[in-house]
């Protein structure tokens, strides 16, 4: 669980999830504090507060963290604090996209924080996180389904043994990949009914949409533009908006393909029932045109290795 602290509070023994500061002044994240130049470093920041985990350290009145007591059911005290966690980034995540929607400054720092605190609620509820997840409120499906793929693409990157920086930015680009979806009227994004010939190809042209605004922002790096752009893609080439091959598909692009695929497939809908994730996980791996196999596998054996609450 993550708590944010004051940054005057922190001792040895906590264990930091970010910093609120720009990158530059310190970008280490994710790491126990064990000597006084750590603290002193910190302490030397801009930093108002620090995010600490207090399940890997000492909690913010110096505790140390309780040993997990059969943890067999959904906690209702436990289910309660991710969800408020989810509702309170997928609002932050509102504000942030439409920012960018409408023209306004991207804060790189900024984005880089929340995915890195987004990945550690997903690391270390990821049961609960999954099934808050799968039900959403009509005016937040697209803010929390991308913190829900962000979450994921995290969890999966960091079992392939990617470098936390390359982890970071795929967080990031999974809470950007549908962001051309607020480009889309609202009556035509939440139609209840089937959809027109014409209104489908405006939902399908949503990658492009996504993937042209976020070329105005050359901070980006151009892997977050790809996975925003190129997540509808199939191995096959029948997906679009390109349709392009598995040899033309990198490695991040097909990771976030098979996120976002199973996160669809298990949420709510108004109009089915959602899939179990074994479910989710048989139909994709028996379209092999589609998904990457070993990437389907690998998030299945994320999943069921996931600390049970």
């Amino acid at each position: 669980m993550l708590v944010k602290i004051a940054k005057d509070r922190i001792r040895k023994g906590m264990f930091v999830e970010s910093v609120a500061c720009p990158s530059r002044e310190f970008a280490r994240r994710r790491f126990l504090i064990k000597s006084d130049a750590e603290l002193a470093a910190i302490r030397a920041t801009s930093a108002q507060e620090v995010s600490i985990n207090i399940r890997l350290g000492l909690d913010a009145e110096g505790r140390a963290p309780q040993a997990d007591k059969g943890r067999q059911a959904l906690d209702r005290a436990q289910v309660a604090a991710v969800r408020s966690d989810v509702s309170q980034s997928a609002k932050a995540l509102r504000t942030s996209l439409n920012g960018l929607v409408e023209g306004g400054a991207l804060d790189m720092d900024n984005l880089s924080q929340a995915a890195d605190e987004n990945a550690s609620l997903w690391s270390d509820s990821t049961v609960v996180a999954l099934e808050v997840t799968r039900l959403k409120s009509k005016d937040e499906t697209t803010y929390v389904h991308s913190l829900a793929v962000s979450g994921m693409m995290t969890l999966l990157a960091r079992s392939l043994e990617m470098a936390e920086d390359t982890v970071r930015i795929l967080g990031v680009a999974g809470m950007l990949h549908d962001i051309g979806k607020l480009l889309i009227p609202n009556e035509i994004l939440t139609k209840p009914g089937k959809l027109t010939d014409e209104e489908r190809h405006v939902i399908r042209n949503h990658p492009e949409g996504g993937y042209r605004l976020l070329q105005t922002y050359p901070e980006l790096p151009q892997v977050v533009l790809d996975i925003c752009r190129l997540h509808h893609e199939a191995l096959d080439g029948s997906g679009y908006p390109l349709g392009l091959k598995q040899k033309e598909l990198s490695l991040p692009v097909r990771l976030s393909t098979v996120c976002d695929v199973f996160e669809a497939l298990t949420s709510v809908r108004p109009y089915k029932r959602p899939w179990t994730s074994t479910q989710a996980l048989d139909w994709m791996f028996a379209r092999p045109q589609f998904f990457d196999r070993k990437l389907v596998i690998r998030l299945g054996s994320v999943l069921a290795d996931a600390p049970q609450p």
